[in-house]
């Protein structure tokens, strides 16, 4: 029997669900990709209005019909409720950083006043506004060719992306600069993909990364807990040292003005993540996400 991978159709989807199928191959299985074209694929407007899980459903939709056995999703997209008889699992986790791709090399302190800079993401915008309060930011969709064929053609002065994505398409060393996590804070489980299967648990379990699978836990749980979407101002990132886990996470205003960081150590990843939101809940988190 041949595993069918579905997969988002962009090039960064096919390169990281190839990646989960030349694994599984390594690991004995036969397995295939098949193209599901999602509605986040074909509606441009801001990930924040078109919906939580955009990119996700239409893959579990065709898991149902029977039409792939296994899904690959950036976890970063996906929302924090687990459907029944789903297993996800968490392969190796790539770097967690955002990155910045600019004009001429510059990095984000030698950006000239009011520069152009895209993104999307309320997460970055709000860290963005505080960091540099003078940018135009500009919103931003499309695929990483897109969002970078927009600074070679002068559109814009500067994007923001996941330094994850770019690595895993072979353009990593394309970033001007690319941000420590304390410095411009990722987004929950940014950098670890989600594998998804109902009949195919004991292949996609090969692939299962101890430290990435603490992680995810961890930093997802901090979404759960303040009921946020994986497009509200909040971030996280986590490093994992044996059976330590110590996490970090945030909650920004969009406009700049107030941000809320908490940190804590720990054993247990989803109690961690659930003992960090609720110390951000106690200072307020909730109001400021909303």
């Amino acid at each position: 029997m041949t595993l069918r991978i579905g997969t988002r159709g962009s090039k960064l989807a096919t390169t990281q669900a190839g990646h989960v199928r030349d694994a599984l191959i390594r690991a004995g299985y036969d397995a295939e990709l098949k193209i599901i074209t999602t509605p986040g694929d074909r509606n441009l407007s801001p990930v924040q209005k078109i919906g939580v899980g955009v990119f996700t459903q239409a893959l579990r939709e065709a898991m149902d019909r029977g039409e792939i056995d296994v899904a690959v999703h950036s976890c970063k997209d996906l929302p924090t409720g687990q459907p029944e008889g789903l297993t996800t699992i968490y392969p190796v986790r790539e770097t967690p950083c955002e990155a910045l791709i600019a004009r001429d090399g510059l990095p984000l302190d030698q950006l000239p006043e009011g520069a152009k800079v895209g993104t999307g993401a309320p997460r970055r915008i709000s860290q963005l506004r505080a960091l540099r309060p003078d940018l135009d930011i500009r919103p931003l969709r499309g695929n990483v060719d897109t969002r970078m064929g927009k600074v070679a053609s002068g559109e814009l002065d500067a994007v923001i992306l996941a330094h994850a994505g770019l690595t895993r398409i072979g353009r990593g060393d394309e970033a001007t600069q690319v941000f420590d996590p304390t410095y411009l804070m990722p987004a929950p489980a940014q950098g670890i993909l989600a594998v998804e299967s109902r009949t195919a648990v004991e292949a996609i379990s090969t692939l299962i990364d101890a430290s990435a699978t603490a992680s995810a836990h961890a930093e997802r749980a901090v979404l759960a807990t303040l009921q946020a979407g994986c497009t509200a101002p909040l971030a996280a990132y986590s490093t994992v040292d044996g059976s330590k886990i110590t996490l970090t996470a945030g909650a920004f205003a969009i406009d700049g003005s107030k941000q809320i960081v908490e940190t804590a150590t720990g054993t247990d990843p989803d109690e961690l993540g659930r003992q960090v939101a609720e110390k951000l809940r106690a200072r307020g988190a909730e109001e400021i996400i909303r």
